[in-house]
This record gives C-alpha cells, sequence and structure tokens, in this order.
C-alpha cells in the first residue's frame, strides 16, 4: 500500500515539476500561456530604448520583469524577446542586439 501512495504521489507531481524548465541554453519552457502583457508607459527618451517588460515563470507561478531604458547601440537594432510556441510548450526567446 505504501509504495502505491508513493507512486500516485510521484505521479501527482510530476506535472507541476515539468511545467516550466530552464534549459542549458537558457531558455526558459512552459507548458501554458504567460498572462497578455501589462501595459506600460513609454516615455521618449534621445538615445534610449525602451526594452519591453515580460512574463516569466518563478516559484510556479507567473510574475512581471518590468521594461526599462538602454543605450542606443551605434549601428545596432534591438529584436524583442517573445514567447515561442513549439508544439505544445511555449520557449521565451531573449531579446537581443543584431547588426
Amino acid at each position: 500500500m505504501k509504495r502505491i501512495v508513493l507512486a500516485i504521489v510521484a505521479a501527482s507531481s510530476f506535472p507541476a515539476l515539468s511545467a516550466c524548465v530552464a534549459t542549458g541554453s537558457g531558455e526558459l519552457v512552459v507548458e501554458e500561456d504567460p498572462p497578455p502583457p501589462r501595459e506600460e508607459v513609454i516615455v521618449t527618451r534621445p538615445g534610449y530604448i525602451h526594452i519591453e517588460g515580460h512574463w516569466y515563470r518563478r516559484g510556479g507561478r507567473w510574475e512581471w520583469k518590468e521594461g526599462y531604458y538602454e543605450r542606443e547601440r551605434a549601428g545596432q537594432h534591438w529584436v524583442a524577446g517573445h514567447w515561442d510556441r513549439r508544439g505544445r510548450q511555449r520557449v521565451w526567446v531573449e531579446g537581443r542586439w543584431v547588426r
């Protein structure tokens, strides 16, 4: 009987553990859609760009990371981070500067 209870507990815990995985490449993989993005007030600041805020998972719950300003980089442009659907999973693709 004890083995059956342990097997049930282990099986019911597995989905919770697999709901959010950080890969070795730094990607965050989840099995549910993030909440809709929050509205942010963006003020134009010469010489800076606004990096949009986004949702991320911590401790089994969604948390909002506020947007921030970063200095423009000559000859580069910012490609915003985004949640990418891959099968049944969603993967956070970090934003980056590109030439």
